[in-house]
């Protein structure tokens, strides 16, 4: 796979080697002895334009010269022994197809070739190395470069049977969609498998939900959400049905005011269980889930060559058998798993510490498996491929490795600057004289809104949209005092239920109290508007200033009339909703009592 390794033995551009296809937009290792053939029985094709320097020798024969004493002796100090043998220089100036030759690759230079009388000179051969690089080191993860070149279907086989999959039924989503938001809940279990893990506290754990994040990542793949659910919070657990090894299902009944950590492994729960919790806690629907125990962490960060940390002061934990410098080090395997476990050497030495340890650390992971260090080095990204498939349970929906590298293509889209983590808000459990458990805060409902209507925790630059004049003028003028704003909601699109959630916040929140629920609207519509007569202008404006609606959003029309036979305006919620009390103009919302952190940022555990 290293084509750069390649391409020394033979002085070929290794760049070259790297083809956009146009149906896939992805770039793809093409070597030469991969050149299409005419189809049979075909003529040969005549508006090929012949090659540039010299034509190659032949002598009647198809048959490509052998390779050189030179080529057969020297050997390729990077290319591995199931690598494929670099090309020769005859299979690269000419296809196996009679009638057509194709140009030889562009061989480096070492100086500047003067160009031929009447012709431009070409650019040196190193800047347009410089460029392919980049390009491929850009549009690339793991699995793009593993699939390309030859073997490549092969090596994909062997990575999906690495990857375990669990069916979770209707607690997921049945694919995979590119073109969606979508909600990951990613679970790292407890379990003491693998070697060198026995030792790890409870050795006979079945493995529960010990470490539980639900990535929401945007529609427009603008930003994406790493929200943190404790594993002491306490929750309801409903009715689960589960798969059994003979493919029937059984129902694993559910359990009221227990530890989120119980939502997996006990009574045979699976993830779909999890899942499940999820969506009966938050309100938020998980398409899929990915878990990993203790060797997903070892083999992860050992792979990506170690991941950078930092701690407020040194670390010397005989339980998890962290001992750090203060400072920043580089952690992985054993060293990577201490820190990412350790309770008692940070903040209260409690679950939620170790929370925002752990999401320090995935900002740094995520950092280096990013990085240019990472993406062109292709042992690494064998390594990663390897650990990554390896340690990973996934839904039946995405294990194959096809999908897994289409939901990698789409978390690379996000910026790690618009990456943000969080924690659920929680106070200690009240009922609790000794404080074991969590309980959430009011504002988590907030929190679970805002991932549902697809809103950043982060400022996202937003496309600044000019109105016209005498659209804008709506906005312009007198407004009326909110309780004497009369207007009747309508559901045009938004999520089921918003009409009644929105109707609420106007009257509880905002002081609209002549407002009332008139269900749903005749048809969908993309955006929210507010239709209102001439004279109730003072109140429209009123009303688009508490709700952020632009004056496109504002329709002059004519007078309606409420339930009670009087003259009200009307508000019918579109696609565009965002939930109840968030203004439609807002690009982000500052969530009160929320503490955050971006992947961009690195921070030291305290």
């Amino acid at each position: 796979m290293d084509a750069q390794g390649r391409g020394r033995a033979e002085n070929i551009d290794p760049a070259d080697q790297w083809v956009l296809n146009p149906r896939t937009g992805e770039y793809e290792l093409r070597l030469p002895t991969s050149a299409p053939r005419p189809a049979a029985g075909s003529a040969p094709r005549t508006d090929v334009p012949p090659p540039r320097g010299p034509a190659p020798h032949t002598t009647g024969s198809a048959r490509a010269p052998g390779p050189s004493a030179a080529d057969r002796s020297a050997p390729d100090p990077s290319a591995d022994a199931d690598d494929p043998a670099p090309p020769t220089r005859a299979s690269r100036s000419r296809t196996a197809s009679p009638g057509r030759e194709v140009p030889p690759q562009r061989r480096r230079r070492s100086a500047p070739e003067e160009p031929a009388p009447g012709r431009r000179g070409r650019r040196p051969a190193k800047k347009r190395r410089g460029g392919k690089i980049l390009m491929w080191t850009g549009g690339t993860t793991a699995f793009v470069v593993l699939a390309a070149g030859v073997g490549g279907y092969l090596y994909l086989k062997h990575l999906e049977g690495n990857v375990s999959t669990t069916d979770v039924g209707s607690a997921g989503s049945s694919n995979f969609s590119k073109d969606e938001a979508f909600n990951i809940l990613i679970i790292g279990t407890d379990k003491r498998t693998g070697e060198g893990n026995e030792g790890y506290g409870d050795a006979g754990s079945v493995g529960h939900a010990d470490t539980n994040i639900l990535l929401h990542v945007a529609k427009d793949r603008s930003n994406a959400t790493a929200l943190s659910i404790p594993r002491d919070m306490i929750v309801d657990i409903p009715d689960c049905p589960t798969k059994q090894d003979d493919g029937s299902t059984q129902i694993i009944p559910g359990e009221t005011s227990v530890r989120f950590n119980r939502s997996l492994g006990e009574s045979g729960r699976d993830a779909g269980c999890a899942m499940r919790t999820v969506k009966e806690t938050t309100g938020i629907s998980v398409d899929h889930f990915m878990m990993a125990d203790f060797n997903a962490v070892k083999t992860l960060t050992t792979a990506v060559g170690g991941v950078e940390v930092c701690v407020e002061k040194a670390v010397d934990d005989k339980r998890s058998r962290l001992k750090l410098p203060a400072g920043t080090s580089t952690v992985a395997g054993e060293d990577a798993l201490a820190f990412v476990r350790t309770r008692h050497a940070f903040g209260n030495e409690g679950d939620l510490d170790r929370i925002k340890v752990q999401q320090q650390f995935l900002g740094s992971l995520m950092r280096k498996m990013s990085s240019g260090d990472t993406l062109t080095s292709p042992t690494k990204l064998v390594k990663l491929a390897e650990a990554a498939t390896g340690a990973l349970t996934v839904d039946a929906a995405i294990g194959d490795v096809g999908t897994l590298k289409d939901v990698a293509l789409e978390l690379k889209k996000v910026p790690t600057k618009n990456i943000t983590f969080a924690t659920v808000p929680v106070d200690d459990n009240p009922e609790e004289k000794v404080k074991a458990t969590v309980v959430m805060k009011p504002e988590a409902a907030q929190v679970f809104d805002m991932i549902i209507s697809d809103i950043s925790f982060t400022e996202v630059k937003q496309q600044e949209k000019k109105e016209a004049a005498a659209v804008a003028a709506r906005l312009e003028g007198a407004k009326s005092a909110p309780s004497e704003i009369r207007v009747r909601v309508l559901n045009g699109g938004a999520a089921t239920g918003s009409a009644q959630k929105e109707l609420a916040w106007l009257q509880t929140e905002a002081g609209v109290t002549k407002s009332e629920n008139a269900g749903n609207a005749p048809k969908d519509l993309a955006k929210t508007t507010l239709e209102y007569a001439p004279d109730q202008a003072d109140q429209a404006r009123a009303l688009a200033a508490l709700l952020g609606l632009s004056g496109s959003a504002m329709k002059p029309g004519e007078s309606v009339t409420n339930s009670q036979g009087l003259p009200t305006m009307t508000l019918t919620l579109g696609k565009d909703f965002k939930g109840a009390g968030v203004k439609l103009d807002a690009a982000s919302v500052k969530t009160p009592q929320l503490e955050k952190s971006t992947a961009d940022k690195a921070e030291c555990a305290k």
